[in-house]
């Protein structure tokens, strides 16, 4: 009754960059209602297991393709399009422009299914995005324009998954998937530079690959710490060693790989975040921290030393249905959280399925705090978020790549004055509807290139390129360094 209430709600709201401006002021307002004594939570009874999550997924994914959702040609080839008026083409947006655009059937994907993203810089300052699909990972180029060139492909290792995760250190790409005994794939990316465009190769998953480990059979994901050489794989196979927590990976030689140890004492581990902590709590400096997202709580952990890791605090939050992912802001004061499951169960702060990121004070990493939430204009799930100079670049399924500037946490840190400064929904189909709760559109995001190009993976239609406008990128970094 409640979805069906919120669907003819949102059904008549105008998608223009005006109505979404007027939604988000709205919602501001709600969102600062709860306050950090409201999110406080001693235990998550309403969180749920990954294997809930995959059989939602799955029943999803099954259906889209009953409905020829990845049918060949069933997508429309797009040519660069600026953001005029909320609109690039179908897509509505908002201070992004539509730069490039290859659909997966284009990359000789034959399942055409699309999941996450990673991108690498060649040393001569060519940018590729690294794009997962259900059957491998498929390599394109990001031109100077922005224009796509689809360059290659390295099939999966063993089976078709629709969890596949790729990771970049130096010059090489570690591939995880949930096929069954896939391990983990290590592939030299300069091959990329020598890649005929006219003939890109299908790799060799023997011949072409730079090492293959195989200590673990299938990963859910995999997290990279290129201070210290480091891929940790997460969500294995609960019956190995490392029960299903952090398995670390030793890659300081990629033709080696190394097992270097375990985090195992929380059991499951959805994904991560390590760093070399520059925070203010002193007793952390400068050393080795990883934030875990468990499903039910974050969890901050030492793994300075990688065969004897400690845990340094596990907290929960209302609202707590399947803890997904999250990002530190750049000086390492806060944590910007999403959960997969809040808005489509339309749990605590999320009952309304408006997207819900949680702000934690990280400050003191023995007791974080859930100081707020920011509330997205849209209708939709959050998936993975990325912090780059003061914006968040948050790929929210459905309602596509949402941009925020958080710089405001100095000021306020109940995320009340966040503020979307920019998005493009990759996924048309619901607009009329004002968004959906479904495990449609955009997978992921990559917000790291040089040149300002954005790179988003939408699991139907396939890879797209995008710019931010660039008076919105400026104006959010003068604010970061004030």
């Amino acid at each position: 009754m409640k979805a069906s209430i919120a669907s003819i709600f949102f059904a008549g709201l105008a998608t223009s960059a005006a109505a979404q401006s007027i939604q988000a002021a709205d919602f501001k307002i709600q969102a600062s209602d709860f306050k950090a004594n409201e999110l406080k939570a001693s235990s998550a009874p309403k969180a749920v297991a990954m294997s809930t999550l995959r059989q939602r997924k799955e029943s999803q994914f099954s259906k889209d393709k009953a409905a020829g959702m990845y049918d060949m040609d069933r997508y429309e080839v797009t040519s660069a399009t600026e953001c005029v008026d909320g609109k690039a083409g179908e897509y509505s947006c908002n201070n992004i422009d539509l730069k490039g655009f290859i659909r997966h059937q284009d990359t000789n994907s034959r399942t055409r299914e699309g999941n996450d993203l990673w991108g690498w810089t060649s040393s001569s300052g060519r940018e590729f995005a690294l794009l997962g699909q259900s059957d491998g990972t498929a390599f394109v180029e990001v031109n100077s324009d922005g224009s796509l060139t689809y360059v290659g492909r390295l099939p999966t290792q063993t089976v078709a998954s629709s969890w596949r995760d790729i990771k970049v250190i130096g010059n090489y790409a570690y591939i995880g998937s949930e096929a069954r005994d896939h391990g983990m794939q290590i592939f030299d990316l300069r091959k990329l530079e020598k890649a005929d465009k006219k003939n890109p190769p299908t790799y060799s998953i023997s011949k072409d690959l730079t090492a293959h480990f195989s200590g673990f059979g299938s990963s859910h994901n995999l997290v990279a710490s290129e201070d210290r050489d480091i891929i940790a794989a997460v969500g294995t196979e609960a019956s190995l060693k490392c029960n299903s927590g952090l398995w670390f990976v030793d890659v300081s030689n990629p033709s080696r790989p190394q097992d270097a140890g375990c985090l195992s004492d929380d059991g499951y581990v959805h994904d991560a975040q390590m760093v070399i902590y520059n925070g203010p709590d002193r007793r952390y400096q400068g050393k080795h921290v990883s934030f875990g997202f468990n499903e039910d709580a974050l969890v901050i952990s030492l793994i300075d030393r990688l065969t004897m890791p400690s845990q340094i605090s596990r907290t929960t939050y209302n609202g707590a249905t399947y803890t997904h992912q999250g990002w530190v802001t750049e000086d390492h004061k806060y944590l910007l959280l999403d959960d997969e499951l809040d808005e489509q169960y339309m749990n605590g702060p999320a009952a309304d399925q408006r997207t819900t990121t949680y702000v934690v004070d990280i400050t003191d990493l023995s007791y974080p705090v859930f100081r707020g939430i920011y509330k997205s204009p849209s209708v939709s799930i959050d998936h993975n978020q990325y912090i780059v100079d003061g914006l968040a670049y948050q790929a929210n399924y459905g309602s596509g790549l949402r941009v925020v500037n958080v710089t405001s946490l100095a000021e306020d840190d109940t995320g009340a004055l966040f503020e979307e400064t920019a998005f493009f929904d990759v996924r048309p189909e619901d607009d009329a509807v004002g968004g959906e709760a479904t495990f449609n559109g955009a997978w992921s995001v990559y917000p790291y290139f040089q040149s300002g190009h954005i790179v988003v993976s939408s699991i139907e239609r396939g890879l797209f390129s995008l710019k931010l406008h660039e008076k919105k990128k400026s104006k959010c970094k003068r604010q970061l360094h004030v």
